[in-house]
């Protein structure tokens, strides 16, 4: 006979079968992953939005390259600071190949803004397939029950077919977040890496100025203005 089921979703896994509380611990494993890395990337972002922010408000001051590499070194950790830092890397050069060297710095900083976005795409993909599975063997499971007790009376059927239900449910519930972080993370990466494709031409031409010596700045002191004049020597 068939242990009294509750149709609670606690109930249903720990009386369901083995294949299907595998599936359903895949899915919740996937669930606390998609949660986790969507939060932490969200705060990741924000905070070099913010950092950015303030290095753009530093770097729109600078009229040659010394004047960019202190805005530099007042936000290092900005995205916008780690380009221009690798322009700086290499001295004084062509605009062509400062602007190459942005564009590779600025792909750099995608894919370390976008590290881990991968697990949300596949866990949206993914997680509904998984939960389906689940659904196909609870359902199997069903019918072997319906013809091991010789009825298909609702006190048979219903413990197996939430079995089967819980899990393509545990599914959408990992599949629902990881769209959304997904679609939000993609968003703000997209807007950060406009901000720096944007600055960067403005940065090139800053950053092909050599910043000037503020000695060579001063006048110089001719030796006329030591000397005697050369109507004082030998008068009288």
């Amino acid at each position: 006979m068939i242990d009294p089921v509750t149709l609670d979703p606690l109930s249903l896994l720990r009386n369901a079968s083995v294949p299907v509380r595998m599936t359903a611990g895949l899915l919740g494993l996937a669930s606390a992953a998609v949660w986790l890395i969507g939060v932490f990337k969200l705060l990741q972002l924000s905070r070099l939005s913010t950092l950015e922010a303030r290095f753009e408000r530093q770097a729109r001051r600078a009229d040659n390259r010394s004047d960019l590499d202190q805005a530099t070194a007042e936000v290092p950790e900005a995205p916008g600071a780690r380009v221009v830092n690798a322009m700086s890397s290499i001295g004084l050069a062509p605009k062509e190949r400062l602007r190459a060297i942005a564009d590779r710095a600025i792909v750099d900083e995608r894919r370390h803004a976008t590290s881990f976005v991968g697990v949300l795409g596949s866990s949206a993909s993914a997680a509904p397939f998984v939960g389906l599975f689940g659904t196909v063997y609870g359902i199997m499971d069903a019918f072997v029950r319906i013809g091991a007790e010789k009825s298909a009376s609702l006190p048979v059927v219903a413990p197996a077919i939430g079995e089967a239900l819980i899990t393509t449910a545990i599914g959408l519930a990992a599949a629902i977040p990881a769209v959304l972080f997904f679609n939000a993370i993609d968003r703000r990466v997209g807007e950060l890496v406009a901000v720096l494709e944007t600055s960067a031409a403005e940065w090139v031409e800053i950053a092909s100025i050599p910043g000037v010596d503020p000695r060579a700045q001063r006048p110089a002191r001719t030796q006329e203005l030591v000397a005697p004049y050369p109507y004082n020597r030998g008068v009288g």
